[in-house]
């Protein structure tokens, strides 16, 4: 049985801290809390988490599937295991929701940069209420959000319809 934890409170604060410090890992296999972690439970200062459990502990990097010249919905449950698998490949997150007119407005050219760029890949998240705990994880403020990531770490990140920017940001992170 494989089990994914993921914090109950914002990334940000006491769970994000541990989180950068390694004290708590997320592996798709195996769950590890130590360290100042276990002597905060131990002094009575509790930490929460909500588990997930499968039988299968490919299930989600089964359906996390990305195609290069195309883009790829993504959910709370594929988007890393897409960054993972994608190794040193650049990858662009668009963040977006169903109401927003700039992210309409985005939307298609975001497609023509995926057919462009044959070697990066790209996504989209919407910033649903399923989707809002990897929202709020990646830090997300304004809609649309592109994140641009290069072995599994956000290395740019552009906000609002800002298309050259956006061109610009790749092509750096494609050259690092």
């Amino acid at each position: 049985m494989a089990l994914q934890v993921y914090g109950a409170v914002p990334r940000t604060s006491m769970v994000q801290n541990y989180a950068l410090q390694g004290i708590i890992t997320k592996q798709p296999s195996m769950v590890c809390v130590a360290g100042e972690a276990m002597k905060r439970k131990e002094r009575g200062m509790s930490m929460s988490f909500r588990v997930k459990a499968s039988l299968d502990a490919t299930a989600a990097a089964a359906e996390a599937v990305a195609e290069v010249g195309q883009v790829t919905e993504v959910t709370y449950e594929t988007f890393w295991p897409i960054v993972k698998a994608a190794g040193d490949k650049t990858v662009v997150l668009d963040m977006y929701t169903q109401w927003c007119g700039p992210c309409k407005i985005m939307a298609p050219k975001f497609q023509k940069l995926s057919e462009k760029y044959d070697d990066v890949i790209f996504l989209k998240l919407d910033c649903n209420h399923e989707n809002r705990p990897l929202a709020k994880e990646l830090g997300i403020k304004v809609v649309p959000t592109f994140k641009i990531l290069k072995d599994n770490k956000v290395v740019k990140e552009v906000t609002g319809a800002k298309m050259d920017d956006l061109v610009v940001a790749i092509e750096n992170a494609r050259s690092i």
